[in-house]
């Protein structure tokens, strides 16, 4: 039997392992899973599991669930949404510039927020939109079912709200906790920042802004 201990980012790995032919592995099983913190809007799990080699190893990683096993949760709901607003009457995508905690620093985004229980989320876009900037969404274009963006240290679902909005922009309802700037940008400006080197960005903020720096539209 080989043994060993395996360390790496955000999870951890104790691995026990048995020699096997390559030809025998064996799918990857989970065994047990465990919640090991108990706060209000996220949590850490660990979870033990067999690997293809039927070696033993563990995995820390991050979810929004109130269960005591999130992968036994069945809900289809995102977690939160993200709000991809295009300002028809200035006939600009809206951005924000929020301070981000974990960053120690400015990120460039779009509105978000989570998902109450009993929400939908459209009613959850209207909400942070507005929330986050004083505008409002006149115009649903689509949306994406929950996707996943991390998925190496979180469960977390996202779904991506593509949205016509109108208004004035304005940070007066922003929470103590939020630090926000509105941003309003054209084709061109779309360009501009993303050949900033030094800008941080949200990787689906980024996709969603190259694609309207290339064509124009969201």
């Amino acid at each position: 039997m080989k043994k060993k201990h395996i360390g790496s980012g955000f999870f951890l790995r104790r691995a026990y392992c048995f020699d096997m032919e390559p030809l025998k592995r064996a799918d990857i099983k989970i065994r047990h899973v465990k919640k090991v913190t108990d706060f209000k809007y996220l949590n850490l799990f660990l979870i033990d599991y067999t690997d293809r080699e039927k070696c033993e190893k563990q995995w820390i990683f991050a979810s929004r669930s109130d269960h005591q096993n999130p992968l036994q949760e069945k809900s289809s709901t995102p977690n939160a949404v993200v709000i991809v607003p295009y300002h028809v009457s200035e006939k600009k995508l809206v951005l924000i510039k929020e301070y981000r905690v974990a960053l120690g620093g400015y990120q460039y985004g779009f509105p978000a927020g989570l998902v109450d229980k009993g929400e939908t989320v459209g009613v959850s876009a209207q909400r942070e939109l507005f929330e986050e900037t004083g505008l409002k969404i006149t115009k649903t274009l689509k949306k994406s079912p929950g996707v996943y963006s991390s998925s190496g240290m979180t469960d977390e679902s996202v779904s991506m709200y593509f949205a016509e909005c109108s208004g004035e922009a304005s940070n007066i309802h922003n929470e103590a906790s939020e630090d926000i700037e509105i941003i309003l940008v054209s084709q061109q400006e779309a360009k501009d920042l993303l050949q900033d080197d030094t800008l941080k960005f949200d990787v689906k903020t980024w996709i969603v802004l190259n694609h309207f720096a290339s064509s124009g539209s969201i």
